[in-house]
């Protein structure tokens, strides 16, 4: 898990456009399933829009903030929440015991993969309805994992960038490194050199494993940053936040339709 229910992401650039909208929506998967998410439209829309994938613990007052930071740079960007279908839409009200290690472990041990793509593409059929044409999904922890995992073709992307996502297998379920075959989209990969749960070894191994598959990627560590470091009460970490907000914006105007 990355972040409490008081952290903030870090501001680093200007606004470039106000914020026309921003507040949840509910959106409805493939299956009928109900499940919460967070739209916020830019005045001024740059034509590429931003699916934010949150960390284990869903949909968070972080990522509300987040979608309002990447719409202040034009872009239209939804939020979701994983957990529509077994604590519902209201993530709002729910309290500290549903992050409980024991309460989150149960809720995330229900989540499948045939439910993460749907809820995915929902979200992003959303994006393309309010007029975003090319679209980057920006991941966090487990988010990021699954941002890596929408580098597959069948999601349409333009873009896929991962903070910190587990790239190995877990509980014997395939991780990115397993299904690095089946990526094709730009990805850019951003590490913590201290996170102690993702080893410069396992790293090492999706980037290889990207390689051979002849999917584009840019890697980038932080030396001595730990997992979650992008958040802004890290002051030991101002410029790691600073770089790594820097990349993600740039590599959206690169990867974006050449007409916007």
């Amino acid at each position: 898990m990355c972040y409490d229910a008081d952290a903030v992401p870090p501001v680093h650039a200007p606004a470039v456009t106000r914020v026309a909208a921003a507040g949840p929506v509910t959106l409805t998967s493939a299956d009928g399933t109900l499940f919460a998410a967070f739209l916020a439209r830019p005045e001024q829309p740059s034509g590429a829009g931003v699916l934010v994938l949150p960390d284990n613990n869903g949909l968070s007052p972080f990522y509300e903030t987040l979608t309002t930071r990447l719409a202040e740079q034009g872009h239209p960007a939804i939020a979701i929440d994983y957990f529509g279908r077994t604590a519902g839409t209201d993530y709002a009200h729910r309290d500290a015991e549903f992050t409980s290690m024991g309460n989150l472990m149960r809720h995330l041990g229900e989540l499948t993969p045939a439910g993460l793509d749907a809820d995915i593409t929902a979200a992003t059929d959303r994006l393309r309805s309010i007029g975003a044409l090319d679209l980057f999904s920006l991941g966090f922890c487990f988010g990021g994992r699954q941002a890596f995992r929408s580098a597959a073709t069948r999601f349409g992307l333009a873009g896929s960038v991962g903070f910190y996502g587990f790239p190995g297998p877990i509980n014997g379920a395939p991780g990115p490194i397993q299904l690095a075959a089946d990526l094709s989209t730009p990805i850019l990969a951003l590490w913590g050199g201290a996170d102690d749960g993702i080893p410069a070894a396992m790293v090492g191994a999706f980037d290889e494993a990207l390689t051979e598959a002849g999917c584009p990627h840019e890697f980038v560590t932080y030396p001595g940053a730990p997992h979650g470091f992008f958040e802004l009460t890290a002051q030991d970490f101002v410029e790691a936040c600073a770089d790594a907000w820097r990349r993600v914006l740039d590599f959206v105007a690169t990867h974006r339709s050449p007409q916007m």
